[in-house]
């Protein structure tokens, strides 16, 4: 609670100094936005590591092939980039580049799952 609350109001100082900063040098607003961003991912990193290893700890203890969990991950993963880079280009006026952002990492998140997909496919066919 008290790390969201932090990170929260992080991004909301550094949205207002990007403001501020946006009318006289657009570029130097962006950069300020990239370092808030860098600044948050760097303070999550911690928090990323447990839940890490708490999912590792699922899928251990589950008695599941870790070979089901691991394109969740990635996909997981796929679709937080694609959100921070998407809203990136939006805030730097590119909305073109934002949806073909988000386009390809639906294409990658897709290809990513493709394994998991395979899988439910064998099960189904064992089924009939």
């Amino acid at each position: 609670m008290e790390q969201a609350i932090q990170i929260t109001g992080l991004c909301v100082i550094g949205a207002l100094l990007a403001l501020v900063v946006k009318k006289g040098s657009p570029e130097s607003a962006l950069l300020l936005t990239l370092a808030a961003v860098v600044v948050v991912l760097l303070f999550l990193g911690q928090a990323v590591g447990y839940l890490t290893a708490f999912l590792t700890e699922l899928g251990t203890q589950s008695g599941l092939s870790p070979d089901i969990f691991v394109p969740l991950y990635k996909t997981i993963g796929i679709a937080l980039v694609v959100k921070v880079g998407g809203g990136l280009c939006r805030d730097a006026g590119e909305s073109a580049l934002a949806s073909v952002v988000e386009t390809a990492g639906a294409v990658c998140a897709l290809v990513v799952a493709l394994p998991l997909l395979r899988a439910v496919l064998d099960l189904l066919l064992e089924l009939m």
